[in-house]
């Protein structure tokens, strides 16, 4: 058996690939090693995935998170290898390069990861060998749900957005700017929970003042990250929900700087099944 997943800050998806090439997906927390320790790390896998599987003995583990980066790696693999009975391949790699494989296969191209957070590269068809760092919500993150947010927010407590929306806002999440305050400065995921915003967000989207906000994080994301890239040769492609429900505006914005778009997907998984299937023969190994 194979397991692929896909892990952002939010959310881990997984998908197990059985010897008859039967898929089945399971669903758990972000999992995170620049963010999380490894005993946290090891306990989500553990009571949230393990119950899940049919088994503990798997394969083969090809797994892409958000703060995989290269010191973390070696322990992402403890965690699996702790919990999992692994007899084959344990790999660990950065979200970028499984949203760079899914997107791209094995061409060349411009990825990019507009979810929670955002992330950019250019891949060769096989590497990644150029990344502008995000440096994460409060210094970079551009075109992400949890900048979406913070702009909003301060906007909204700057009363820029009127006192009807602040109404709305208050009673749909219960909140207020001291609770707000609170999150944000003395509790853990304070990206995660201004990338919460971004549904109320999208529903208010022709606001006019919300839509210049929406706009202004695409411009950061173009002008700050996307345009570093050899974007005259190359096209554009994007994975995570906010490219995905905002596209219509995230189109109009790169059309205004000649950047040329490729695919728009929601996830990354179903393009990384794909990739690992073609790279290492899983449909060989599921017809046998």
């Amino acid at each position: 058996m194979k397991l692929i997943a896909d892990s952002g800050s939010t959310k881990t998806d997984w998908c197990l690939i059985d010897d008859r090439g039967k898929k089945q997906y399971y669903s758990t927390k972000g999992m995170n090693p620049y963010q999380q320790s490894e005993e946290q790390l090891a306990n989500e896998v553990a009571s949230a995935l393990v119950p899940q599987l049919p088994s503990t003995r798997i394969d083969d583990v090809f797994f892409y998170g958000a703060g995989c980066i290269y010191d973390k790696i070696p322990l992402m693999e403890r965690v699996l290898k702790s919990k999992l009975t692994i007899t084959g391949v344990c790999e660990v790699n950065s979200d970028m390069l499984g949203v760079a494989r899914a997107l791209c296969s094995h061409e060349p191209g411009i990825a990019c990861i507009l979810g929670t957070g955002s992330n950019t590269c250019y891949y060769d068809g096989a590497n990644i060998t150029k990344n502008v760092s995000s440096l994460g919500f409060i210094l970079g993150d551009e075109g992400s749900g949890s900048v979406l947010g913070k702009l909003f927010i301060g906007a909204l407590y700057k009363g820029l957005l009127g006192e009807e929306i602040k109404q709305e806002f208050e009673q749909t999440f219960n909140l207020d700017a001291g609770k707000i305050i609170e999150r944000v400065y003395r509790q853990p995921y304070a990206n995660r929970f201004l990338a919460s915003f971004a549904p109320f967000i999208y529903e208010h989207r022709y606001n006019e003042r919300i839509y210049l906000q929406i706009v202004a994080n695409f411009e950061a994301l173009c002008t700050r990250c996307l345009m570093q890239y050899d974007y005259q040769h190359h096209p554009i492609h994007f994975c995570g929900s906010i490219a995905w429900y905002f596209r219509e505006i995230l189109e109009q914005v790169a059309a205004s700087h000649q950047l040329t778009i490729g695919t728009i997907e929601k996830a990354p998984l179903e393009g990384l099944i794909k990739y690992h299937k073609k790279l290492y023969g899983f449909d060989e190994v599921c017809r046998s």
